[in-house]
């Protein structure tokens, strides 16, 4: 059964959705990775987590504000992780294939923050923003 309500609309994003892709093929593509890199694997594995979630926290905040906010800290998230996937990729750790794959998913997925981004800012600056239930 599908429980709704206004809270529980971030999921009907498809920057949101993509996010969870996201975090899903880090954890398939990292999972075999030697017990040694362990910590900086969860570290990645970590920051594209954090894109889904603080986009789904952002939209739970009624504040337009406060919204921008955490999807400026996904922003950051998200340059972490393509850190990352870039760093494993020159040390030989994940292969030119599963990097290509990580880095094609993350750009889509960098660019539609940016454009929700701009799409609130400048809803902010119109002052069209209904903070009401």
């Amino acid at each position: 059964m599908e429980r709704k309500n206004i809270n529980r609309g971030f999921k009907q994003l498809r920057v949101w959705n993509n996010s969870i892709e996201l975090y899903i093929l880090t954890c398939k593509l990292l999972s075999k990775t030697p017990y040694e890199l362990k910590k900086t694997v969860s570290n990645c594995i970590d920051s594209s987590h954090s894109i889904s979630r603080n986009i789904a926290e952002g939209y739970s905040r009624r504040s337009i504000k406060e919204y921008l906010y955490f999807l400026n800290v996904a922003l950051g998230s998200s340059g972490e992780y393509h850190s990352c996937i870039i760093s494993f990729y020159k040390a030989n750790q994940i292969t030119k294939v599963e990097f290509e794959q990580m880095d094609k998913l993350h750009y889509k997925t960098e660019n539609e923050l940016i454009q929700l981004i701009k799409s609130l800012q400048k809803k902010m600056k119109e002052g069209n923003w209904d903070d009401t239930f």
